[in-house]
């Protein structure tokens, strides 16, 4: 049972910190935005971010078009496997 309540306080810290985020609908908004940045795919439940030409880029149900730094102040981090 504390598991749980762990686990739950820690998505509601991670969901926050999504939020809280500059979040688009397009790339060309978040570049907008960021043009001295990277823009990324931000998977917003996991917190982990895919580059343009990797598998889930802009292919995950919950996500958003983010600037790669503001994302990384934010607590996310980059894919570790590559897709």
């Amino acid at each position: 049972m504390r598991r749980f309540f762990l686990a739950l306080i820690a998505s509601c810290l991670y969901a926050a910190t999504a939020l809280a985020l500059e979040q688009f609908n397009t790339e060309a908004a978040a570049q907008q935005h960021c043009p001295h940045d990277r823009v990324v795919w931000l998977n917003l439940p996991t917190m982990i971010w895919h580059y343009k030409g990797q598998r889930w880029y802009a292919n995950t149900k919950h996500g958003a078009y983010v600037c790669q730094k503001e994302a990384a102040a934010g607590g996310a981090r980059a894919t570790r496997n590559g897709e």
